[in-house]
């Protein structure tokens, strides 16, 4: 990472961001050393929806109960309550494939990460979500 990392025990600066694949290992660490709970989610090769979903609950535990569609994952996200922890950082790798190849899928799932974290910070519950890309999908993104 280029710059300081945020302080992930505090929910205020909670939120959903796009770094660098290197970045995934440094984040992780300051997850543990602020007994947050995280888990790397691997979107590799991840071009659909179907997939997606998939990679999502199966990284995450989701119970079999759990809607496999976008409400499902909302819905999801903001219970995790058989995950029990004092927050959640989620490292998403390769996720610039997905934003290469399927956009409008990417975008959704920007928008309801963004909707997760922020029903957590009403609870007072730190919920970020790191996305990595590639360089050229980062200055894409900054256009």
């Amino acid at each position: 990472m280029s710059q300081e990392p945020p302080a992930l025990h505090d929910p205020d600066q909670a939120g959903v961001f796009f770094v660098g694949g290197n970045d995934l290992d440094v984040l992780a660490y300051y997850a543990f050393d602020a007994r947050l709970l995280s888990r790397r989610i691997d979107l590799m090769g991840v071009r659909d929806k179907r997939t997606l979903l998939l990679r999502i609950a199966v990284a995450l535990d989701f119970p079999v109960s759990a809607g496999r569609n976008w409400d499902g994952l909302l819905d999801s996200l903001r219970d995790l309550s058989w995950l029990e922890a004092s927050g959640y950082v989620l490292l998403m790798e390769g996720a610039g494939e997905l934003h290469a190849h399927n956009e409008p899928e990417f975008d959704t799932l920007i928008a309801i990460l963004d909707q997760a974290q922020a029903h957590w910070h009403t609870q007072g519950v730190p919920f970020w979500a790191f996305l990595a890309l590639r360089d050229k999908d980062i200055a894409e993104l900054e256009d």
